[in-house]
């Protein structure tokens, strides 16, 4: 048997900047699952961010909700730019999504739970190629 590896959930520094030049660093929870990345109520409301559309989004349980939609920009260690956001109610927590993600030519690496730029083989890192 081998050893098993640690599972748990993965969180990434960043700063976001709003159409002022306004900026927050913010803890985003890695979502894999997640298509949007979602900014907390407080921190957008500091940037600035006003909504542009609406979205409806199915829950994991099921259930369906409605958020705003806006963009601003966004710098983790690994890169940055533009990116559209989920403008976030009161109680909604900071999520990075896989459009941000693919946006910035990033993956998610589950097998150490760090973001690579997504032109490197997740199995020639791995050394299984």
């Amino acid at each position: 048997m081998t050893d098993a590896l640690p599972v748990g959930l993965t969180s990434i520094e960043a700063t976001v900047t709003g159409p002022t030049g306004s900026r927050a660093d913010v803890e985003f929870l890695v979502d894999s699952g997640a298509k949007y990345t979602l900014l907390p109520h407080d921190v957008w409301t500091r940037l600035g961010l006003e909504p542009k559309r609406r979205m409806r989004f199915v829950m994991a349980d099921g259930s369906a909700i409605e958020r705003a939609i806006s963009e601003c920009h966004i710098a983790l260690p690994e890169g940055d730019g533009h990116t559209p956001v989920i403008l976030g109610e009161l109680g909604d927590v900071a999520l990075l999504g896989a459009v941000t993600l693919e946006e910035l030519g990033l993956v998610f690496y589950p097998f150490d739970r760090s973001l690579r730029r997504s032109g490197l083989s997740m199995l020639a890192a791995a050394g299984l190629t």
